[in-house]
């Protein structure tokens, strides 16, 4: 569907208002009480094409950590690294046996909203959770764009991965047309609220947002830090107008879109980036290991 820059700014209007207040920020070490410890996931999406070839990514991933001597990602630790893989549905499973073990969780790219019945091709919470699954992923741009998920939908899924006892990792962002017109922050704002409408304060100590740019997704374009963290600490102005400080403050707020080695270690310096959410660089095992292990910049 196209939109014409005065649609979208008056059918956003009423959210810009609502969320206006200037985000202050809220650094990931401040202080002990809020403190939140970093989270790298890695979302395989549909690769790679065989669970052999799965199971030796997971391997060689396992070992590449064990090799470096400064990663915390697998002990712990209070303040080390945590680590999610998300792989295809298929090898969910045998990938937890090999990276579970490490300390790292695996998770589901999707659930239905639906308990069970006639869905076909769909999984539901349940299921997902049987198999060891402890993430799940919600709204992805992928999903959104490619399969039609909107917010009331994205909604019911942050609401029923919670209720299974996961924790959902809400993704959000603006397309490049969006971005063009620049309605990041107005884009942004009605998703959080749309897609955490009705879910409690206790419940968002389980929720993760990533904010992905979807101009910035396999296309090589990154978001540079300063940009993202700007969008990052409004997130928060948002969430803290939704519930309260110690939401805003507590959550973790990972960024995706395009993050590479070479990219994660400004990300990560920046105050309200906790973690990144990492597509292709997942899917080669040196690569991955080296953003989980992020150099800290002072």
């Amino acid at each position: 569907m196209k939109f014409t820059a005065s649609l979208l700014a008056a059918s956003l209007a009423s959210t810009a208002d609502a969320f206006s207040v200037k985000p202050a920020g809220y650094a990931r070490l401040g202080s002990e009480l809020y403190a939140r410890q970093p989270i790298m996931a890695g979302n395989w999406k549909m690769n790679p094409s065989t669970e052999a070839d799965a199971l030796n990514l997971a391997n060689g991933f396992v070992a590449l950590l064990h090799e470096m001597e400064d990663t915390c990602a697998m002990d712990e630790v209070e303040g080390c690294t945590e680590v999610v893989l998300f792989p295809p549905f298929p090898f969910i499973s045998k990938v937890k046996d090999v990276v579970g073990k490490a300390g790292i969780a695996v998770g589901s790219q999707q659930v239905y909203y639906e308990d069970k019945g006639a869905f076909t091709g769909s999984v539901s919470a349940s299921m997902v959770k049987s198999v060891g699954c402890e993430y799940v992923l919600c709204g992805h741009s992928e999903r959104r764009t490619l399969f039609s998920d909107d917010d009331v939908n994205i909604n019911a899924k942050v609401k029923k991965t919670l209720e299974f006892g996961m924790k959902p990792i809400l993704c959000i962002g603006e397309t490049k047309e969006e971005f063009d017109l620049g309605i990041t922050k107005e884009v942004c704002a009605m998703q959080v609220s749309k897609d955490l409408a009705g879910v409690s304060k206790e419940d968002m100590k389980n929720v993760v947002i990533a904010y992905e740019p979807v101009w910035a997704i396999g296309t090589g374009l990154v978001c540079d830090p300063e940009s993202a963290n700007k969008v990052h600490q409004f997130i928060r102005t948002v969430l803290e107008r939704m519930y309260d400080k110690e939401v805003a403050e507590n959550i973790r707020i990972q960024y995706g879109g395009s993050v590479t080695p070479e990219s994660v270690d400004g990300l990560m310096a920046m105050s309200d980036i906790d973690g990144c959410l990492v597509g292709g660089a997942s899917l080669f095992a040196d690569k991955f290991a080296r953003i989980v292990n992020f150099k800290q910049v002072d």
